[in-house]
């Protein structure tokens, strides 16, 4: 079983009955709909649909404050043609959000990913006067870049709202929140809604408050489409190991995104950098990885799902824990740390978990130890929301009631062919506890033995 997760954007390309099931078999983890394209109606569609066919846990993106271009037609650019846009509706071409005060002469606007570059060379009546840097097409809804620039916006938008509260109806498991800036915008979502928040990390304020983000947020994305263009290209490969391994050292999740097999979007087989691309984001310590355009849109969607995961069998051999060495976090922590020690020191098979919220289990997946974890939660939401920690495999059993969870939980496995009697496993819990990441016991048994106590 692979260890590496992998998130599919459901779409298009991808929403029916037979192509998720065939995604869900080829390897996909969690099904990720992106807000900035389609309706509530077929959002819905297709949490119905993974539902029926996967108990993965369902991540919707929010749109953000993204600036898009509003023009009524197609049109061709020319290097150093000037390009007039303003900001309103009856202009011929325009911006959905007033940035008219933000920026100066001087300063780059970028369109459509970076496909194309203007400069500001006139502000005149509300409106700017761009010169084309680079020959390219723009078209009604591109995207807007304006890098190193904060937009006096909420990063919760009116339509990110009406997306919040249809997230809370359907109890999805995770809103990851576009373009985060600081630890206020994460709050704010965190005000309104209590499930798994993954922030993406797409703009250099962002990457600026890493640190202070990841103390509220359950997770990071690390969005390079956008975060490629607000900040220098050549800066995001150090961008990304630096967020990963702060993710690592935190226990948090991590989700590395964006044109990891850009080329399956029309093509049957990636490029080898594609597949170095996705290899080495996996080596940089990602849980998860995640499929755009390749699964929403794409020709391929099955066989890009198939790829990562022939990619990730490869490559997470050779996956090694970054974590370090500090003081003392909490008791869950230096449990974790123990485990990894045990793990290298002597032939275990398993290692297995019981935990509430999911926090152990993340803790103990961040030293990526060679052995399966098995994490066992008694909460499905919580259980579903581990489907996308590295090495982790979550198992649904509801043990609050027992005396002996070690024993109950173990008698559950053996049943579900999880465990094995030939299996040496260690097993850590909460005993006599009622603090939060206290999971305070280790026990390592063979299980031939344990189950001659489990039947007595």
């Amino acid at each position: 079983m692979k260890k590496t997760k992998i998130i599919a954007t459901i779409g298009p390309a991808s929403c029916t009955n037979d192509i998720i099931k065939k995604m869900v078999h080829a390897g996909m983890n969690g099904a990720r709909i992106n807000t900035a394209y389609g309706n509530a109606d077929q959002y819905q569609n297709v949490i119905e649909t993974v539902r029926k066919i996967a108990e993965i846990p369902i991540i919707i993106d929010l749109k953000g404050p993204e600036i898009r271009l509003k023009t009524s037609q197609k049109r061709a650019l020319r290097r150093n043609e000037i390009l007039e846009a303003g900001f309103d509706g009856d202009d011929e071409v325009s911006f959905n959000h007033d940035f008219y005060d933000t920026v100066g002469v001087g300063d780059a606007i970028l369109i459509d990913n970076g496909k194309i570059r203007t400069i500001v060379t006139e502000k005149i009546d509300e409106k700017l006067r761009l010169l084309v840097i680079n020959n390219g097409t723009i078209e009604d809804g591109k995207g807007v870049n304006l890098p190193n620039k904060r937009l006096s916006v909420s990063t919760l938008t009116d339509y990110d709202l009406e997306i919040i509260d249809f997230a809370k109806k359907f109890d999805v498991e995770y809103i990851a929140l576009s373009f985060t800036r600081n630890v206020c915008d994460v709050e704010d979502l965190a005000k309104i809604y209590k499930g798994g928040i993954i922030a993406k990390i797409e703009n250099f304020e962002g990457v600026q408050n890493v640190n202070a983000i990841l103390e509220v947020a359950n997770g990071i994305m690390v969005a390079r489409g956008d975060l490629g263009v607000e900040i220098e290209p050549e800066k995001v490969p150090l961008v990304q190991k630096s967020i990963i391994k702060r993710c690592n050292q935190r226990g948090k999740l991590v989700v590395t995104a964006t044109e990891m097999l850009e080329s399956m979007v029309h093509q049957p087989q990636p490029t080898r950098a594609e597949v170095s691309d996705v290899a080495n984001a996996i080596l940089d310590g990602s849980d998860t990885i995640m499929l755009s355009g390749e699964t929403a849109i794409g020709q391929y969607p099955v066989e890009a799902v198939e790829m990562m995961s022939r990619i990730s069998n490869e490559t997470e051999t050779a996956v090694k824990s970054k974590v370090e060495d500090t003081n003392f976090v909490n008791i869950s922590d230096t449990v974790s740390r123990a485990i990894q020690r045990i793990c290298q020191s002597m032939p275990l098979d398993k290692v297995i978990t019981l935990t509430k919220t999911g926090y152990t289990a993340r803790m103990i997946s961040r030293f990526k130890i060679s052995q399966p974890i098995i994490a066992v939660t008694p909460d499905i939401k919580v259980k579903k929301q581990l489907d996308l920690t590295f090495g982790v495999q979550p198992v649904y059993i509801d043990y609050l009631a027992e005396k002996d969870t070690i024993s109950f939980v173990a008698s559950k496995l053996y049943s579900l062919r999880l465990l094995s009697d030939k299996e040496t496993v260690l097993f850590t819990a909460g005993a006599r506890t009622t603090m939060r990441h206290a999971s305070n016991s280790i026990e390592i048994h063979k299980m031939e033995e344990l189950r001659k106590f489990l039947q007595k």
